[in-house]
């Protein structure tokens, strides 16, 4: 009696479809052994790390956890340092308490860290005055600094990415189960957040419900494991393929291959194509997955992602997340998320209120403004409502540093501070206090 087994996935197909976005290496066959070399590098996550995220997105899925994700726009090797990662960890750990507490499910915390040092582009050049140069494509291509040594698409920096990963993850792990993390502290943290914010008033109610049932747990002696440790998943758009190739291992448990570059890996708006090569690559990779959907997407875009990268329809394998701007998403959303829910899939909506929110200040900077992320997010939870479905996260860029990259907030950073501190080597990043507002912001939204 004969048997079939199912043949494995041709992991180089990609390679015969258009893949946009990628770079004009400076040499070819420096990027062969860079390849190579990663190829031969112990592996950044492990596999069942990645299937524990996809049950945790599966619960999204179901209405049953919401996503927390977050952190820089574009990542620098010189942003590995301890102080960076601890500030993002603190923030991003300070609003997921702040939306444990009012939605009353878990929260998935994701970083938008250990990776994402890669950024699609409009142009692959930039011009000023006579000259022309690469594109700034990230540190992980090339450098900021607009000379021709700094701008030269240096395959070796796919090998510094892959260190300065490696290095992110350890202090995220060191800080996220050290004792970094526990949820007294994290509470202190906000109570200090409260007390200095302009807007301490309105917070100050869900602030105080938070420390009270803190109390509460502490004079009943409930001290349980998951107070002083969380769980922390790391991600980054799988922009760059032949990176993530060279870090797609096959688990020894299922035989499945699995990219070990992080946890959960996302198509962005730019390389979304169903017949290109980021689709055809991570239809066949068992992490769990995002795609990014702007204001263009129609309901039958959606259908046929989730017929190529879910055909089995498994609970937490794809999230769809919006990115539609503050003035697009009531009118856009409803009939992707009505003809996605009519269809029985398991998705989970993520919303990403910053991408379509960008404007140029008279000053030259790129930036956003607060009310209209919050806008966006509202727009969100207003569409989920009226269908009844579940508002599943949100997406966001920031940074836990006190930089002045967006306008608004409790403090009211103007577009003519702008200048002071816009330290973003891509696009604008709240700052610590402004993810904390749209943190107390989004939890008013999620108890409304």
């Amino acid at each position: 009696m004969s048997t079939q087994s199912t043949p494995p996935p041709d992991l180089d197909a990609w390679r015969k479809l258009t893949a946009l976005q990628q770079p004009e290496w400076a040499d070819p066959a420096e990027l062969d052994a860079v390849t190579a070399e990663l190829a031969a590098q112990p592996p950044l996550v492990f596999a069942g790390e990645c299937d524990q995220l996809k049950e945790r997105l599966g619960a999204v899925t179901r209405g049953e956890a919401f996503v927390l994700q977050g952190g820089d726009c574009a990542e620098t090797f010189e942003g590995s340092s301890a102080d960076a990662v601890r500030n993002k960890i603190k923030t991003l750990l300070q609003m997921a308490v702040v939306l444990t507490y009012a939605g009353r499910v878990p929260v998935v915390k994701i970083g938008r860290m250990a990776g994402q040092f890669a950024k699609p582009r409009s142009k692959p050049t930039e011009t000023r005055g006579d000259v022309t140069l690469p594109a700034y494509r990230g540190d992980m291509v090339n450098g900021l600094e607009f000379t021709p040594e700094s701008r030269r698409n240096d395959a070796k920096r796919l090998l510094r990415a892959y260190f300065s990963a490696a290095t992110t993850l350890n202090l995220t792990r060191a800080f996220t189960k050290g004792g970094y993390a526990d949820l007294r502290q994290v509470h202190a943290w906000n109570q200090d957040f409260v007390a200095a914010s302009p807007a301490g008033r309105r917070y100050d109610l869900l602030a105080a419900e938070i420390d009270r049932a803190m109390a509460f747990m502490k004079a009943c002696g409930i001290e349980p494991e998951e107070f002083s440790e969380v769980d922390f998943f790391s991600s980054h758009e799988a922009l760059l393929l032949d990176y993530e190739r060279a870090l797609t291992r096959i688990d020894a448990r299922t035989g499945d291959p699995y990219d070990v570059s992080a946890h959960y890996l996302w198509i962005g708006e730019r390389t979304r194509q169903i017949d290109g090569a980021h689709v055809e690559f991570l239809r066949h990779i068992k992490n769990p997955i995002g795609v990014k959907l702007g204001p263009t997407t129609t309901a039958d875009d959606a259908l046929a992602l989730i017929d190529k990268l879910n055909p089995e329809g498994e609970p937490g394998r794809l999230s769809f997340i919006t990115r539609m701007g503050a003035g697009k998403i009531r009118e856009v959303l409803p009939e992707l998320v009505e003809k996605v829910t009519r269809s029985g899939a398991p998705i989970a909506w993520i919303c990403d209120p910053m991408h379509g929110n960008t404007f140029e200040a008279p000053s030259g900077h790129k930036t956003r403004h607060l009310n209209d992320v919050v806008d966006e997010v509202a727009g969100f939870f207003e569409v989920h409502r009226a269908l009844g479905t579940h508002p599943g996260g949100v997406h966001l860029e920031f940074t836990g540093d006190d930089v002045t990259e967006c306008v608004g907030g409790a403090h009211e950073i103007a577009e003519s501070d702008l200048h002071e501190r816009y330290e973003t080597a891509c696009d604008p990043r709240l700052n610590r206090q402004q993810s904390l507002d749209l943190a107390f912001m989004v939890a008013e939204m999620y108890r409304g």
